[in-house]
């Protein structure tokens, strides 16, 4: 079910309004009913997938918690290897299938490598079978029926599992309310991932009503679907031009689909959790901050704690610390951040684009410690404005309003040139792109589906966010009067600018 869609306006209504009027034994049967509903709008088959993760991660939990030694670690990998497993068949396939085969190819053992791709085919259409997908005859068309959201329930299932091995939350005895947690409809499709440490307590408790409570929400959801509706909705008819068939396009356009592809896909996945965190709020449910002004960050590190939060945070968690993080020597170190950036592309997609982009920002974060090092021991003052700038200067930046300009436009130039491997169709057209952005010439120009007003008004709305985002951290909803006001004029604006194509959000893919 889109949030952009008048079939959740009444989903919503109707959900909360009965949320409201039970007592805590059927709130939580309502929520988690609904939320099931919510899913299978998209695919209803699918629900088989969720139902079975669930089962195995809430049994895994019990058992690790009652276990001690080496079976608590055996319970626990048996569980990632579940969840993981499920992840990689439906989403990874086709993708590793195609690259072993290549590879035999290349070392000329074709019949080795049509195997492989026979076999892996059979057994990917047998089990769709399973799930009434009989029309789907190859793994090749496994990104068309991708079980929605697969990479986001199945990182937060993970992290269950791990907190309950690690001690820092106890195993959920109450089946309905683990599943709620997994299932839970605002964050289901596209996050925030949430930890269980945030998020179980609250599924028992019984929230009062708080006017402050639905106003904070409601305003939260109203400027979400204005970010998503107004803005990127808007930006996509350029970017979706140009980068549909980037061989006809010249650099300008290219340069000018890439500027609002960067705020495209802000404004599309910042929209969404907008829209999920208010909707629970209103319901006096708590969920994690995803995004904090990510384009104003003077470097690529403090990016990314800017950026998908609830993401990034997972890996430094999960992945990079377990790995040994910055403690077991430089090499390590690095290494540790360019598999967490890898692994975080590859979690984004089965394609080499999304592993390209992030190794970049992998080599972006590794170029900016080595820079600090070098610039350390020659005894310059690691302050000096530079490519990227390390979590250690951002404070001290901030000092000189010059340096955070800069820092800010340099980063900002950094992310948007990684946003063209992210975008493109295919590593080909990615470094084609790039060339004709980087020979791009004056005469150019802009080739677009969007008039000259429709153009300025898009670039008026990035200025409109960036200043908003800027200086205006929160929109007071305290007072009634003003909460109605704003959300009244919010909602005509939206309503009356919106592009109302019922565009999919960008993240759902994922």
């Amino acid at each position: 079910m889109l949030f952009n869609s008048l079939q959740f306006l009444l989903f919503f209504i109707v959900v909360t309004l009965s949320y409201f009027s039970l007592k805590w034994q059927g709130r939580w049967i309502l929520l988690l009913v609904a939320s099931c509903y919510f899913y299978m709008v998209f695919q209803p088959s699918y629900i088989l997938i969720l139902f079975l993760t669930i089962v195995i991660d809430y049994i895994a939990g019990i058992w690790i918690e009652r276990s001690s030694g080496r079976s608590r670690r055996w319970l626990l990998i048996l569980s990632l290897i579940s969840n993981l497993g499920i992840l990689a068949f439906f989403k990874y396939l086709g993708f590793f299938t195609e690259n072993i085969a290549g590879l035999f190819d290349f070392l000329d053992m074709p019949h080795i490598a049509e195997t492989v791709t026979a076999g892996a085919n059979r057994v990917f259409v047998k089990v769709l079978h399973i799930f009434g997908k009989s029309g789907i005859s190859s793994y090749k068309d496994n990104m068309s029926i991708l079980p929605i959201g697969l990479s986001f329930h199945t990182f937060q299932a993970m992290s269950y599992t791990i907190e309950v091995y690690r001690g820092n939350q106890k195993a959920e005895r109450h089946f309905g309310i683990y599943a709620l947690y997994v299932m839970f409809y605002p964050q289901l499709v596209a996050g925030p991932i949430e930890r269980p440490q945030n998020v179980l307590w609250q599924f028992h408790k019984t929230f009062a009503y708080d006017a402050e409570n639905v106003k904070a929400g409601l305003m939260q959801m109203a400027f979400g679907l204005f970010k998503k509706l107004v803005i990127a909705d808007r930006l996509a008819m350029l970017v979706d031009y140009a980068y549909g068939n980037p061989s006809e396009q010249n650099g300008l356009t290219l340069l000018a689909a890439t500027f609002f592809y960067t705020f495209q896909i802000y404004c599309d996945f910042s929209g969404y959790s907008d829209v999920a965190i208010g909707a629970a709020r209103v319901m006096g449910f708590t969920l994690m901050e995803n995004f904090r002004t990510p384009y104003i960050a003077q470097s690529i590190s403090e990016f990314w704690r800017r950026w998908h939060i609830s993401l990034s945070t997972w890996f430094r968690d999960y992945l990079y610390i377990p790995l040994g993080g910055n403690r077991k020597g430089e090499f390590r170190q690095y290494l540790n951040m360019l598999i967490v950036f890898l692994a975080s592309g590859l979690w984004h997609g089965p394609n080499w684009t999304y592993v390209i982009w992030g190794g970049l920002n992998g080599v972006y974060q590794i170029l900016a410690v080595l820079r600090d090092k070098l610039l350390s021991k020659l005894g310059f003052s690691r302050t000096q404005p530079s490519l990227v700038t390390s979590p250690v200067n951002d404070r001290e930046s901030r000092k000189s309003p010059v340096r955070v300009v800069i820092n800010t436009l340099i980063t900002f130039v950094l992310i948007m040139l990684t946003w063209v491997f992210f975008r493109a169709r295919s590593v080909g057209d990615a470094f084609m792109i790039l060339g004709r952005i980087g020979t791009l010439s004056f005469s150019d120009v802009i080739h677009s589906p969007m008039n000259a007003v429709e153009m300025w008004f898009s670039l008026f709305l990035i200025v409109f966010l960036l200043i908003k985002e800027a200086f205006v951290f929160s929109i007071p909803t305290r007072n009634t009067v003003q909460f109605v006001l704003l959300f009244t004029v919010i909602t005509f604006v939206t309503y009356l600018f919106g592009v109302f194509s019922s565009n999919q959000f960008i993240y759902f893919q994922f």
